[in-house]
């Protein structure tokens, strides 16, 4: 059979493990299991060699069949702070399709923001009730009355964690704001409002990085307005408010989020003003919702379903015993231009802070 080797194992009574697999094809652990879980990144010939020794061997790949020799559950918990939040469901449907398909279960623990439920989820996971985690919150569940919990395999998602403690797949905020920023900027807007900056989200700061980043290029940096939002639509409508107190307006924003976005078209339309004649308005992260505006919402569409696939392939190999090969495993932003954007409106019709007509 060409170049691969063929070897008499003993006699074995238990079931043939992975080790036995990578021993006999000559390769690693690690490359095993990324034949299994993730074939188009072995070559060819180490596959068929993996193929091969798995057919002799008689090894399973299926992870209820490893659980239970292991005595470790086959479940997964992930663990988020609302899961009414339109970006979670795809990311859930990624996670359980990807687990299900490897002989895993989900389970979802819905803190609702408390972080006590969290707590009471890890102590879930420290009776070896999940094997593994997946983390939407952004942070580690933690009693700051108790010892640090240890940690099962863990991969975040949504938000990135602190200083990079777990791994975390995800979008490119920076590039997808980025987008945004340039869109803007080939229509000939020069005074971009960023709505929506925010040391307490991540996801959103790096946001904020890349408008900055786009903006130096630009070389529009003292032009550029920021405010502070708490990504609600509530939040982006408030921010209009404020912002005309002032009598140096934008004459587009780049918002954060879309509910952000959808809060500042409410604004602008109780001032009497169009969407995008007057003002341009652009979003981040196309939930539903903003196909249903009016008009409908420019935004940045996260791949959701892939970053929930991804996150479970990744921690399938971490359960594996194969280390994270990067802190961060991002994927692209895609652009969806509706009818939020189009040329700045002549100047001085934005500038005053008051309804128009008024």
């Amino acid at each position: 059979m060409g170049n691969i080797k063929t070897l008499d194992l003993p006699l074995k009574t238990t079931p043939a493990t992975i080790e036995d697999v990578a021993r006999l094809a000559e390769v690693s652990i690690a490359t095993v299991s990324r034949a299994i879980h993730m074939p188009e990144k072995v070559a060819a010939s180490t596959r068929q060699k993996i193929d091969h020794a798995i057919a002799v061997t008689g090894y399973s790949a299926n992870a209820m069949a490893r659980s239970l020799r292991l005595g470790r559950s086959n479940m997964i918990l992930a663990i988020a702070p609302d899961i009414s939040d339109p970006n979670f469901s795809p990311i859930l449907i990624g996670l359980e399709k990807e687990a299900r398909a490897n002989g895993l279960g989900l389970l979802i623990g819905h803190t609702q923001g408390d972080p006590l439920r969290g707590i009471e989820y890890l102590k879930f996971m420290n009776a070896h009730q999940a094997a593994g985690m997946i983390l939407f919150t952004g942070y580690v569940p933690s009693d700051p009355n108790q010892p640090a919990p240890r940690l099962p395999p863990s991969v975040a998602v949504v938000e990135p964690m602190a200083h990079g403690s777990i791994p975390f797949v995800g979008v490119d905020d920076r590039l997808g704001a980025r987008k945004l920023l340039e869109l803007l900027l080939a229509h000939g807007h020069r005074r971009i409002a960023f709505i929506g900056d925010s040391r307490a989200r991540l996801a959103h700061h790096r946001r904020r990085i890349g408008f900055d980043e786009g903006v130096a290029a630009a070389g529009l940096r003292d032009s550029q307005m920021v405010l502070d939002s708490d990504g609600t639509l509530e939040g982006g409508r408030a921010a209009i408010e404020r912002l005309f107190l002032r009598d140096d307006l934008p004459t587009a924003f780049l918002c954060v989020n879309d509910q952000t976005a959808a809060g500042v078209m409410m604004g602008l339309t109780a001032r009497g003003y169009d969407v995008p004649k007057d003002f341009s308005v652009t979003g981040f992260d196309d939930i539903p919702q903003a196909n249903f505006l009016s008009p409908g919402l420019t935004t940045i569409r996260q791949p959701r379903t892939a970053i929930g696939q991804e996150a479970m392939a990744l921690l399938l190999r971490m359960l594996e015993g194969e280390g994270a090969e990067q802190p961060e495993t991002l994927l692209m932003p895609d652009l969806i231009v509706r009818g939020t954007v189009g040329p700045p409106a002549p100047w001085p019709l934005n500038r005053k802070g008051f309804a128009k007509g008024s």
